[in-house]
């Protein structure tokens, strides 16, 4: 799966780059709205690919099970998703 993984965000840095060394506006554009999915996929992989749990903390226990999926990378990505979200529409609203 991570093998997977990593040749789509091969894929989507390369389209990007390319989406970004063209002329128009409109592809630079999309070229950093390509960029941007590509770092949280990488952002998402690098967190680790792991079927576990819910990452709560049961009553009694004083530490997170092994099998919890870390929450950090997860919260990370949801933010950058707003944040280029935010930057892509002021962008478009600028063209």
């Amino acid at each position: 799966m991570e093998f997977l993984l990593a040749i789509t965000i091969g894929v989507l840095y390369a389209a990007a780059f390319y989406l970004l060394l063209r002329r128009g506006v409109v592809r630079i554009i999309l070229g950093i709205a390509l960029l941007s999915q590509a770092v949280n996929l990488l952002i998402f992989t690098a967190g680790g690919l792991r079927e576990g749990g819910v990452p709560f903390i049961a009553e009694g226990q004083t530490a997170l099970a092994a099998t919890s999926a870390d929450p950090l990378p997860q919260a990370l990505i949801l933010t950058a998703i707003v944040i280029s979200f935010g930057v892509l529409a002021f962008t478009l609203a600028m063209v």
